[in-house]
């Protein structure tokens, strides 16, 4: 009972601290989002047109407001074509970040409009069937510039390709440039303390965090506030837009009910109905940064990483510490002068600036294959392998050749196995795997090594066929054989008999 108390006003110390520290960083994020909203030595001096044609890279920005708030731009006319529009219907349609944000930004002009004393018109027509399949090669575009040609209007864009056919085309263009900042915060950042591994937020529900460590952690209420949809719809408008203006920042996916963007260290997944049942942010990061040496594997499996590296399954449960392990892995094989690549989807690894790194979501998994085959690395490390077309890769890339690193989702060695023969055929297995290591809290749980061995199964009576054997890596005894009999797979515990 005692400890259950003391437990109790614990978490009351965390929750009063936390709900301190964000009131202080909501206001500091507030002033500071305010003071860097629009520092660029470029555009230093104030700006005056008599009439302008935004397009769509500039409102999604939210570029003109900021501008004439901060009084660097003086404006009589605005004239929105009515292709922008639709653009960003069409993106608000289909729940993405953008089309809201676009939408937003117009709303706010048109409020503006009355007090700075400018005026605002919609011209042009809808876009078309044509323009609309073709929109990403510049047909949009091509309809706004048509606009500002044919008004007299300058062409504002942050876009430089529809700045240079512009000016090609003797269209006056302003080309806004981004200012460098030193340092972006997301206002999300006020949520996270020094030991936050990931904070969760959804509306109608008060903010939460998981705290500590893989091996050692607590989920607990950072606030008895109830989060508003209008709050969190406000947050993951600032995510997307500090991710635009962040170094390393990566939109990995943007789909109708969800968006994940990789923004510095932060792993961010924002959910929207109708796929979630209400907003929900979820941010993770990484809280330790380990070296290989930390974790005790020995001279042996150092030895099989570093130098006879085939293939390595490196499993656990989600945030048992796996994506770790491979960060400190890939420092040292790039100590060792080893070309490494990575394929990660979203790219959250932490990793040295040498390795490249690949995301097949916004490609390909033939492109990543012919890329990495033609760019002759030596070792890839893939973070995480999910689908049928991941472990496709995975063969196809091992069977190659070229070592393979990669973390795979399961609770044992002989999960993963089993999860790898209803992907792939029994007997390509060992070729392509030899060695699982589990993670569990953080530390190497256990290793085992793959092999083919042409032998009676264990405990049958019979002729000598091909069979998987799992073993201890460090006894090399057996533990698991599994092999195909009467076309069904079986998977026998060896180490029970």
């Amino acid at each position: 009972m005692g400890l259950a108390n003391k437990k109790k006003r614990k978490e009351k110390r965390i929750e009063k601290r936390f709900e301190k520290r964000i009131e202080k960083k909501k206001s500091n994020l507030k002033k500071e989002t305010h003071k860097n909203s629009y520092k660029n030595s470029n555009h230093s001096n104030k700006s005056s047109f008599e009439k302008i044609v935004p397009d769509t890279s500039v409102i999604v920005e939210g570029i003109l407001s900021t501008m004439l708030e901060s009084n660097k731009l003086n404006v009589k006319h605005i004239i929105f074509h009515e292709a922008v529009l639709a653009e960003l219907e069409s993106q608000a349609n289909k729940s993405r970040e953008t089309g809201y944000l676009g939408l937003e930004e117009i709303k706010k002009l048109r409020a503006l409009s009355s007090k700075k004393g400018f005026k605002i018109e919609h011209k042009g027509s809808r876009p078309g069937d044509f323009e609309i399949k073709f929109a990403k090669s510049g047909e949009i575009d091509s309809l706004i510039r048509e606009l500002a040609l044919k008004e007299g209007a300058t062409l504002i864009t942050a876009d430089i390709v529809q700045s240079k056919v512009a000016e090609a085309k003797g269209i006056p263009v302003f080309l806004y440039k981004f200012p460098v900042q030193q340092e972006v915060k997301m206002l999300i950042e006020k949520y996270f303390s020094k030991d936050t591994m990931s904070v969760h937020l959804k509306e109608g529900c008060s903010p939460m965090a998981k705290i500590g460590t893989p091996a050692l952690s607590r989920y607990v209420k950072l606030s008895k506030a109830v989060l508003s949809k209008e709050e969190l719809q406000e947050l993951s408008k600032d995510i997307v837009e500090k991710a635009k203006s962040v170094e390393n920042s990566f939109f990995e996916q943007d789909r109708k009910g969800s968006t994940i963007i990789q923004v510095k260290t932060y792993r961010i997944i924002i959910t929207r109905p109708p796929f979630s049942d209400g907003y929900e942010i979820t941010v993770v990061r990484p809280t330790r940064m380990l070296r290989l040496e930390e974790y005790g594997i020995g001279a042996k499996l150092t030895d099989r990483l570093l130098n006879e590296v085939q293939g390595v399954l490196v499993i656990g449960s989600p945030g048992a510490g796996k994506s770790t392990f491979v960060q400190s892995v890939s420092e040292k094989y790039v100590c060792a002068g080893k070309n490494v690549k990575t394929i990660e989807s979203p790219r959250d690894l932490v990793v040295p600036k040498e390795v490249t790194r690949y995301n097949p979501a916004v490609s390909s998994i033939q492109e990543v294959s012919d890329v990495i085959l033609l760019s002759r690395p030596d070792v890839v490390l893939f973070d995480e392998m999910r689908s049928i077309d991941d472990f496709k890769l995975f063969l196809d890339l091992r069977l190659s050749g070229i070592g393979m690193l990669s973390t795979l989702h399961a609770a044992a060695p002989i999960d993963a196995i089993e999860r790898l023969c209803g992907k792939i055929d029994l007997g390509l297995i060992p070729n392509i795997v030899d060695t699982i290591l589990l993670v569990k809290a953080g530390k190497i749980e256990k290793i085992c090594s793959v092999s083919m061995q042409m032998k009676i199964p264990f405990n049958m009576d019979g002729k000598v066929r091909p069979v998987v054997v799992v073993s201890d890596f460090g006894t090399e005894k057996p533990e698991y054989e599994i092999y195909s009999f009467d076309g069904q797979l079986c998977v026998v515990d060896v180490k029970r008999k």
